[in-house]
């Protein structure tokens, strides 16, 4: 034990600084050994080791420090030539350097190597190593997220010699020569409606030129960025939509012609840089067909809400890992906070939400490797499960990180502890790649044009046809068929309005099916008392007031 923890022992104000987020996680090594390969999980254990005790001590403070240091914009070099730099503080720098070097997470999924594995990272242990890095630094995994989703659109609809071109800068961990990602789609008179898309691509030789304006852009000194723009001949709507590619760079070494306008003065991710960007005949490149650009970028928004979810079940543990620290540790009324009836409560309404997070994240990052393997029904599952994390866990993010500033009280309040930061970031889940009322609109989309509702069904009632406890099972199917048959009317006879309901509880259902899956297995049987809390609390509610809850 470090001096610094025993001395938090005997602190009237309890401080995990230092401590192992990994192992503090007490199901984390539990799930993995069902999710991951043996071998796999041998080779990464010391390493996510590694990870949990930098997210909890060293990477923490870097945060902490990136936060309150923000990124400032350069618009002119002493000389007076336009630049347009992005100064970045060093401990955000550093934190960079763990991030996409270190533990190489944009290259994971893409190529061998990372962490010494021999191949590409499976999803599940990408966003696991995601979870723990998140649990310490959140604006950071956007310019991740972004980078491995770039990369993963453009091997998949870029021409050879683009990818030829950028696939090993992309997924290089050399700090000095490695290429960050990012995607600019949002624009003022746009937002979340891609078909009104102003911004104009025209042909010029080989390649076209980009006029515009995008109004929110992450990670706005990124190396290489996915933009959406109308080609000038092109029909309004969403069927004129392209999908280009536009470097930092241009191919004669000058940099392309776009400016920074400013930098956005957020509420949260206050460490990474977004900014509105003016593009003023920037060199791009077209990704995969004209027309077809919001189906190419769809891949990447997946992928984006994926993340999204996974990160906000981050949020939420760090939280989670916080109050439980605080409640050990902290006496009142000659107590410890662990004793007392309404503090387990507190703690345990953080706790399902949390746990529900994470296994819906594992089982949607295995779809998307099957999916990813050619598997159709599994492309369907995950165009169904990506909105459904998407929409609930970041909602509940903003919940549970708010109980944990309550748990540690008028000090969670203040800026130099984490919780502060916790929940600033958990409140940006709901606004990026979609707001709630858009991908709620998007689930019910999935089942209207995809057949995603049917996967859905199958792979539960999979799931379910493998649980051991049989009393458990049936009421959990019962639920289950009831929540399928709501969903499917409700998308036939497309009552948006609905559409919230409908999202929550296919997220409730799924996740009550899953941990009684993983209930089943070695270690986990504890985990049949999450599929009871999710009925008896998430779900059973809803289904009563709609008069669905079966006898």
């Amino acid at each position: 034990m470090s001096q610094l923890q025993e001395t938090s022992l005997l602190d009237p104000i309890p401080d995990s600084l230092g401590q192992n987020l990994y192992v503090a996680d007490a199901d984390l090594h539990g799930l993995l050994g069902l999710y991951l390969e043996p071998a796999l999980l041998q080779h990464l254990e010391p390493h996510l080791h590694r990870l949990g005790a930098l997210a909890g001590g060293e990477l923490d403070q870097l945060a902490a420090a990136a936060d309150r240091n923000q990124p400032e914009l350069q618009v002119r070099t002493r000389q007076g030539h336009d630049c347009s730099v992005i100064v970045k503080n060093p401990a955000y720098v550093a934190l960079e350097r763990y991030g996409f070097s270190e533990f190489g997470l944009a290259a994971a999924s893409h190529a061998p190597g990372v962490l010494g594995w021999h191949a590409p990272l499976p999803p599940v242990a990408k966003y696991t190593l995601f979870y723990l890095f998140t649990q310490a630094e959140f604006g950071l995994t956007c310019p991740i997220n972004m980078t491995d989703s770039l990369t993963r659109t453009l091997k998949k609809y870029g021409h050879p010699e683009l990818v030829e071109r950028y696939f090993s800068g992309l997924t290089s961990l050399d700090f000095d020569n490695y290429l960050q990602g990012a995607m600019f789609m949002t624009e003022q008179g746009a937002g979340s409606d891609i078909a009104r898309t102003a911004t104009v691509a025209k042909r010029e030789g080989q390649n076209w030129a980009l006029y515009g304006d995008k109004w929110f852009c992450s990670n706005a000194s990124a190396d290489l960025a996915m933009v959406l723009a109308r080609p000038d001949d092109a029909p309004q709507g969403m069927a004129g939509v392209s999908l280009f590619l536009m470097p930092r760079v241009r191919r004669d070494g000058q940099l392309n012609s776009y400016r920074i306008v400013r930098l956005k003065d957020k509420m949260g991710t206050r460490s990474m840089a977004s900014g509105e960007i003016r593009l003023e005949g920037a060199e791009a490149y077209l990704i995969g067909e004209v027309g077809r650009g919001f189906q190419q970028m769809a891949e990447m928004v997946n992928s984006s809400r994926l993340s999204n979810g996974i990160r906000s079940g981050a949020l939420m543990r760090r939280s989670l890992s916080e109050a439980r620290y605080v409640a050990q540790h902290r006496h009142a009324f000659g107590r410890r906070l662990a004793d007392l009836p309404l503090m387990r409560r507190q703690l345990d309404k953080m706790a399902l939400p949390t746990e529900q997070a994470r296994s819906f994240g594992f089982q949607t990052a295995q779809a998307l490797q099957r999916a990813d393997g050619g598997d159709a029904q599994a492309r369907r599952l995950v165009r169904i499960m990506t909105p459904l994390i998407k929409f609930r866990a970041c909602r509940d993010a903003r919940t549970v990180t708010a109980d944990g500033m309550e748990v540690r009280g008028g000090c969670g309040y203040i800026e130099e502890w984490s919780e502060a930061r916790l929940v600033r970031e958990s409140l940006l889940g709901s606004i990026w790649e979609g707001t709630s009322n858009i991908v709620a609109l998007d689930v019910l989309r999935a089942i209207q044009r995809e057949e995603s509702l049917p996967a859905l069904a199958e792979h539960l009632r999979g799931l379910l046809q493998c649980a051991a406890n049989g009393t458990a099972k049936q009421a959990v199917s019962t639920r289950l068929e009831a929540v399928l048959r709501f969903a499917g009317e409700a998308a036939a006879e497309k009552q948006d309005a609905l559409a919230r309901e409908t999202a929550s509880m296919l997220y409730h259902a799924a996740c009550a099916a899953i941990f009684l899956w993983e209930a089943s297995h070695a270690g986990l049987a504890h985990r049949v008392a999450y599929c009871a809390a999710v009925l008896e609390h998430r779900l059973d509610p809803r289904l009563q007031r709609l008069g669905l809850l079966p006898d």
